[in-house]
């Protein structure tokens, strides 16, 4: 599209503007003109950008539904959103949208970001560092009180409330009028308390240094020293310490002498030759006893060797201290580590004329990092070795054994969700560690345990051949399945476990690991709670893809597959409304087949069309027998876009409802966008035939993948479902919560229904009732049913009974495919 020459020279002018600038057909909502900055701002070149839909530049849901409608654009305000840059990351920007008009009359829209990328970084750091700063002023050992210049407190740390004894109620009411009433409270004097105030707000610069006698017979030093803001006093800062003891053993010393014996820190003052003259009590406490006269500073420290001396004698004639890290030889032989700073001090000629060190243990220090180092190597909530600890043990064992033969058992707690879910997560931990420890008691003094995270658990069995790993497993197995009490509360936690061995299985420990994952994945697609040992087939898939494909279509044949039924229920009422049609695969080699698996592979291999066809069958069938009765609900049926692609399904529906007498109007048939957004003639001319069938039409998972949403206005759709993946984090996922209040919005403007899949919690419920939404489904109301339970569950609705009281199941477990 070419600009008229009126508007290339127009627009001239907004090249020298650092925001980026767009300008946008009003009608259209096409970009006509797009800046430099613009350009920049998204990644792409102006050809690019002109005539490109502004739509496709937002990032945010809610900017998407907007920019499909120039009547949702919000005009002149300026807000903060994301445009989508070429590399796909969202860019944060303030918007302003205005209407002008060029030189010939001509209007449009001018569109205008800037970009908040740095402005968010910068506010980011600055969190941080006020944290930081937080954290600092908390961890201070004087009571800190920041105030502003009229008297407001700014801030103040715990030691200050703990000097002051302020009651909790107080710190609570954050009321600066009543701190500072119950200091002046506690001092002796609180006429002289105000007048030192009223001095220090006429001379915002001094600095000051004082005594305050309090009314419990406490005495507390109090400093204070100008807040200062590009050189100006804008507040003070002052540091309250409790020094009632110091006065009371150095009441006649001066101040230099209450810092020296009152001091933390261990310091001795030596004379010029080096030879201690005096040592404060906390250097006597740390090295056992008082020295003895004329002991040399030097020899206070083990391995005190010249070189040692020389690079002192160095630093004090470059910078005038030396500090470093030693080893105090105490009085009775054992040594400290400590922090040394040796302070040189030295007369009007240069010469050295006393020496002073500050001594600081470091032992608490090094026990902290010492507890790094094992956090490092263990895991925080059961204290169990971790991933890398294992890898140690398991290469030890490899490089100190060529012959060594142990055991990978890979360990996963079956259905931990339900706890974690029902009972809390900080109840799921306790039980976490309840499991380690009933684990670490089937073990043996030489094999590990170690937990991956969350209810994985590998374990490491020490020289440890099939039979012996089979054995442990079997007295792991027989020891979960005893009852946990928490409490007062019993419960079962059972496991499923899988074994790899060395070396036949692998030589790595990543390799043995991924091994018994994989065998422990086959015992939990067998039915959970028990163990085996990794064979190779299994990483081919589950007894190889060729095999499972041929189960796969002997299963109608053979009456392993079934359909089970999952109620929808109205938001408000709590009425069964309608269901929806779910297949089931339960092989007598395999277990039960996830549909995750078995879908997905039928898709693959066309075998998807026979299946979906059976389903329908029966679904229409249960369908006609519940309107019969008088118990007519909505069912609805998941369509392949293989199915759509088949030139005769919309008569093979219609075929199918006149043969069993259903009206259109009590089927649903489910699509994935994926097939709606496909342009296909053959599916777009299916798509219309069902619509004018009657049968109603449901965009099945909505937001899991790209969407167009202009597809909403061209196809007969009636019902949205929201896509179990962004249910699952609500309440408490922002970005979820953001989507789903979307995709409601979205439906109420297109005046479809919205059903959210997977509602498994009652706050999930709450939260999707207050957004608007009407329907749901999931395991809050019941899982998957046979087709008898679900009628007699819309029997008991007829007689009065509340749908929601029919029952759950297992969370997670009979979600729609």
């Amino acid at each position: 599209m070419n600009q008229p020459t009126h508007l290339q020279a127009w627009c001239q002018a907004f090249e020298w503007m650092t925001e980026a600038v767009w300008l946008v057909d009003p009608h259209s909502l096409t970009v006509a003109y797009s800046n430099s900055a613009a350009q920049r701002l998204v990644g792409l070149t102006g050809s690019r950008l002109q005539g490109s839909h502004v739509r496709d530049l937002a990032a945010a849901p809610q900017d998407m539904y907007r920019w499909n409608d120039a009547a949702e654009v919000s005009w002149g305000q300026v807000t903060h959103t994301q445009v989508l840059h070429a590399s796909g990351r969202a860019i944060p920007v303030e918007q302003r949208i205005r209407e002008v008009e060029d030189p010939e009359g001509g209007n449009w829209l001018l569109w205008t970001l800037l970009d908040r990328s740095e402005q968010e970084h910068n506010e980011r750091e600055l969190e941080s560092l006020l944290a930081e700063l937080r954290a600092t002023l908390d961890s201070a050992a004087d009571g800190v009180l920041v105030c502003s210049a009229n008297g407001a407190i700014r801030a103040f740390n715990q030691k200050l409330a703990d000097i002051w004894v302020m009651p909790a109620a107080l710190l609570l009411q954050r009321n600066d009028a009543a701190i500072m009433a119950w200091m002046r409270d506690q001092v002796l004097s609180p006429a002289q308390y105000d007048q030192q105030l009223q001095a220090l707000g006429q001379d915002p610069l001094v600095h000051t240094a004082d005594i305050l006698n309090l009314a419990d017979r406490r005495v507390v030093e109090r400093r204070s020293v100008p807040l200062l803001r590009h050189g100006m006093a804008v507040g003070r800062i002052f540091s309250f310490r409790d020094i009632s003891r110091e006065m009371e053993v150095q009441s006649g010393l001066r101040v230099a002498a209450q810092v020296f014996e009152s001091s933390l820190d261990a310091i001795f003052i030596a004379d010029a030759q080096g030879a201690v003259l005096q040592t404060n009590p906390a250097c006597d406490g740390m090295l056992g006893a008082a020295l003895s006269p004329g002991v040399q500073a030097s020899a206070l420290f083990a391995q005190t060797e010249p070189e040692w001396l020389d690079a002192v004698a160095q630093a004090w004639k470059e910078v005038g201290h030396w500090e470093g890290n030693r080893q105090l030889q105490r009085v009775d032989g054992s040594l400290c580590a400590v922090r040394l700073s040796w302070v040189v001090s030295r007369d009007e000629r240069g010469q050295v004329q006393q020496s002073v060190g500050f001594i600081r243990d470091l032992t608490q220090q090094q026990a902290a990092q010492q507890k790094i180092e094992q956090l490092a190597f263990s895991d925080a909530l059961t204290g169990l070795p971790n991933r890398l600890m294992l890898g140690q043990h398991v290469e030890q064992a490899i490089t100190q054994d060529t012959q060594a033969e142990f055991a990978i058992l890979f360990l996963d707690l079956d259905r931990f969700k339900i706890i974690n879910d029902s009972l809390g997560h900080q109840f799921g931990d306790r039980v976490l560690q309840l499991v380690a420890q009933r684990l670490q008691s089937c073990l043996r003094p030489l094999d590990v345990l170690c937990r991956l995270g969350g209810d994985e658990f590998v374990l490491y069995l020490h020289a440890c051949q099939k039979q012996h790993s089979e054995r442990i497993a079997r007295r792991i197995q027989d020891a979960m399945r005893e009852p946990f009490v928490l409490d007062g509360l019993g419960f079962s936690v059972q496991c499923s476990i899988g074994m790899a061995q060395y070396p036949e299985h692998g030589r790595t420990l990543n390799e043995l690991i991924k091994q018994a994952d994989t065998a422990m994945y086959r015992v939990k697609a067998s039915g959970k709670g028990s163990f085996g040992f990794y064979e190779p087939a299994m990483s081919n898939g589950l007894l190889g893809r060729v095999q499972m494909e041929h189960a796969l279509r002997q299963a109608l044949d053979r009456d392993a597959l079934r359909v089970v039924y999952q109620p929808q229920v109205e938001m408000h009422t709590g009425s069964i409304v309608g269901c929806e049609a779910l297949l089931r695969w339960t092989d007598a080699r395999l277990g039960v087949v996830s549909p995750g698996v078995f879908i997905p592979l039928a898709e693959e291999s066309g075998y998807i069309v026979k299946l979906g066809a059976w389903v329908l069958e029966q679904a229409v069938k249960e369908a006609v027998r519940w309107v019969k009765q008088g118990l007519g609900v909505k069912v609805s049926v998941n369509v392949s876009s293989l199915e759509l692609h088949q030139p005769d399904y919309a008569a093979r529906v219609a075929s199918l409802l006149s043969a069993y007498g259903l009206p259109a109007c009590w089927l649903e048939l489910e699509l994935t966008e994926s097939a709606l957004l496909q342009k296909e003639p053959v599916i777009v001319h299916c798509i219309e035939q069902l619509a004018d069938l009657g049968v109603q039409l449901v965009i099945d998972d909505f937001g899991t993948g790209y969407s167009n949403l202009a597809y909403l206005k061209r196809m007969p759709i009636s019902k949205l479902k929201v896509d179990q993946s962004f249910v699952r984090g609500l309440p408490q996922d922002m970005s979820d919560k953001a989507i789903v209040e979307a995709v409601i919005g979205l439906g109420r403007a297109l005046d479809v229904e919205i059903v959210a899949e997977g509602v498994e919690t009652a706050a999930q419920r709450e939260t999707l009732m207050r957004m608007g939404c009407g329907f749901y489904q999931g395991f809050l109301c019941a899982p998957g049913v046979e087709a008898a339970t679900f009628q007699a569950m819309l029997r008991a609705q007829a007689a009065g009974l509340e749908a929601g009281s029919l029952g759950g199941g297992v969370p997670g477990e009979d979600r729609p495919v």
